[in-house]
């Protein structure tokens, strides 16, 4: 029989599981998520399903798009406790070696990763779970390439299946050149998303009404923009971050347009809860070195803010005290 098998037309023989499907092209059925004509097909009744003629069959695993000594100043994001206070993503590299040493010098523990679909042609191809573990780190998956709610919440829910993960960052975007936030399809989708359980990562504009306004609708975190993903400008707008982060109860978490190291320092010294970069860890001549740096300066930024810097004035104050001078 005809079945759409990740966008292709496929034989498949008659009444087939989805079982003997994935075993048959060698997938290991513990490592896939699979939607059947738009629903996701819980893994525990793959073996039950029959196959159809003309059925749509989506087919996909996380691509890149640990226990430490407890911190005495930890991220808390969705119930869960967290040491480091940078977030990496897994995309870009030029091989999942890299991807691993760059994450293992950022010292973070939350990576973000993107759902996509399985190479049928290839499938004893690399997945980023053999060089990631994520028993030693927390996979974020998130919605990266979604245009619309719909698509952002198809992505989540076998995200979901696939790993059993509920914390996700939601990230819906308007146009394919700037990759601007797309509020409205986000609000859609966030709705959508924490009335079935998930725990809600947002990534939005830095607009104070809006994060806010997805803080109030449930959001477990609020991800802001420094500037647009991937420039490198660094935090565009710190006035506008400042007031988020006076108005939140929940963590806030500088998202996309860092550059350096010096970028994400500033951020934290703002007053943020945490950076989540890629590109600049990812696209720097040495990316190991570079997640090193943003390590250093994301731990450096959080001691500046809770230290409390020194106001800045227009004048000149002496270091040394002018009482009992000789001269």
């Amino acid at each position: 029989m005809k079945i759409q098998l990740n966008g292709e037309s496929h034989t498949a023989p008659d009444q087939a599981t989805i079982t003997q499907l994935l075993t048959g092209l060698e997938f290991d059925p513990a490592r896939v998520a699979v939607e059947r004509n738009l629903e996701v097909v819980s893994r525990d009744t793959y073996s039950q399903i029959q196959l159809q003629e003309g059925d749509r069959i989506e087919v996909v695993h996380f691509i890149g798009g640990g226990s430490s000594t407890p911190s005495a100043d930890p991220l808390v994001v969705g119930g869960q406790t967290f040491n480091s206070r940078l977030l990496v993503g897994t995309g870009k590299y030029k091989d999942f070696e890299e991807t691993a040493e760059a994450i293992e010098a950022s010292g973070a523990e939350i990576v973000t990763v993107a759902v996509r679909r399985v190479n049928v042609s290839d499938p004893k191809a690399p997945m980023l779970t053999d060089y990631v573990d994520p028993k030693k780190y927390t996979y974020l998956p998130n919605t990266a390439g979604c245009f619309t709610a719909d698509d952002a919440v198809r992505t989540l829910r076998l995200a979901r299946e696939a790993g059993g993960w509920d914390l996700v960052k939601l990230e819906v975007l308007s146009d394919p050149k700037y990759l601007w936030p797309n509020n409205v399809e986000s609000l859609k989708a966030a709705e959508t998303l924490i009335k079935e359980g998930f725990k809600v990562m947002v990534y939005t504009t830095d607009d104070p009404y809006m994060c806010k306004r997805y803080e109030d609708m449930g959001c477990v975190a609020v991800m802001p923009l420094a500037a647009p993903i991937g420039s490198g400008l660094g935090v565009c707008n710190p006035y506008t971050i400042r007031i988020i982060i006076e108005q939140a109860n929940v963590p806030i978490l500088v998202d996309a347009g860092v550059g350096t190291a010096s970028d994400a320092a500033i951020a934290m010294e703002l007053g943020c809860d945490g950076v989540l970069m890629n590109t600049a860890i990812a696209d720097a001549k040495n990316p190991i070195l570079m997640a090193s740096a943003m390590k250093h300066a994301v731990i450096a930024g959080r001691e500046a803010f809770l230290s409390g810097r020194i106001p800045a004035k227009l004048y000149a104050t002496a270091s040394s005290p002018l009482d009992g001078t000789f001269f």
